[in-house]
């Protein structure tokens, strides 16, 4: 499951998320979305801490952030 979902027909490509992304994981694409912004993508997932700071800040609520769930003792996860 990804961390981080931004939807790019949203995205104006302001750069609010790259800017307060404290572990730089987040960039504008150089690719154009279909209003002609340059929307952010997520450049390393693995290193994406799940702070939430990109999708609170985002003007255009654009970006979700999934926080992962954890297993509760004595369950087991169904995949």
């Amino acid at each position: 499951m990804k961390k981080v979902v931004i939807c790019e027909d949203y995205c104006k490509g302001c750069e609010l998320c790259v800017s307060v992304c404290p572990l730089h994981v987040l960039a504008l694409s150089s690719r154009l979305n279909a209003q002609g912004y340059h929307p952010a993508e997520l450049i390393d997932e693995e290193k994406c801490n799940n702070c939430t700071f990109c999708a609170r800040i985002c003007p255009d609520a654009a970006i979700e952030v999934y926080k992962p769930v954890p297993v509760s003792a004595g369950r087991e996860k169904k995949d």
